[in-house]
């Protein structure tokens, strides 16, 4: 990783394995696509079949988090496209997937100082949305 990505990411990725589904306005859209990891601030995918999304291209993502109906859902930007994944990062998040979001992150973060820390950049970079 390059430094000047490094020095950018103030999020701790955790490796994490979900299903998404992405959505842009321009009527592109890719079903069940293979989720990395995830931060407060974005997720990192495997590049979906048939990939056409460009950089800086916004998506509509919905993260299927478990079999017990939690969703996650927000709006994103594509940060980055590599041969192999796709990271984006988060625009906008509303409160009910903030909260989940925290929950995972916390439950594998297991710092509770770490996450207060990153909540409060994240606060600091975006608005969540109403449901």
């Amino acid at each position: 990783m390059s430094d000047t990505l490094t020095e950018q990411r103030r999020f701790t990725r955790i490796p994490f394995s979900a299903i998404a589904h992405l959505h842009s306005g321009q009527t592109e859209s890719y079903r069940d696509c293979q989720v990395l990891d995830l931060s407060l601030n974005g997720l990192l995918m495997q590049i979906p079949q048939n990939w056409q999304g460009k950089l800086g291209q916004s998506f509509s993502i919905l993260l299927q988090v478990s079999d017990d109906q939690i969703e996650i859902t927000m709006q994103a930007k594509v940060a980055h496209i590599s041969s192999t994944a796709v990271g984006f990062q988060c625009q906008q998040i509303d409160l009910d997937s903030i909260s989940h979001l925290k929950k995972l992150i916390a439950l594998n973060l297991g710092d509770e100082r770490l996450l207060d820390r990153q909540l409060l950049a994240l606060t600091q970079s975006l608005k969540p949305t109403t449901s």
